[in-house]
């Protein structure tokens, strides 16, 4: 999540923050700021939440994929859900970045 968040641009009217919440496993990369000085912004890029044993990927607005990224760290990809899709479409991970 560090890693993603390093690459963001941030000036002095919006932040980058980094919600690291290790006791209820939430992880969140968020804009917070204004826009053009006049529109308020709070903009979630990327949100993890770790239940019951599994990586849910819940928000990615970047042009990574993190689970792709995930699996090339060893994560097996049965234990990554794609929570951005809806539950009627396969959690289908592809992998065109080598992995295991």
């Amino acid at each position: 999540m560090t890693r993603y968040a390093s690459n963001d641009i941030s000036d002095e009217q919006v932040e980058v923050q980094l919600i690291l919440d290790t006791v209820r496993d939430h992880y969140q990369w968020m804009n917070v700021g204004y826009l053009n000085r006049v529109y308020r912004s709070v903009a979630c890029s990327v949100h993890f939440d770790i239940k019951d044993g599994k990586i849910w990927l819940q928000q990615n607005l970047t042009d990574r994929n993190p689970a792709e990224e995930l699996v090339a760290m060893g994560v097996p990809k049965e234990d990554i859900v794609l929570g951005l899709q809806p539950p009627y479409k396969p959690q289908v991970i592809s992998c065109p970045i080598k992995c295991p």
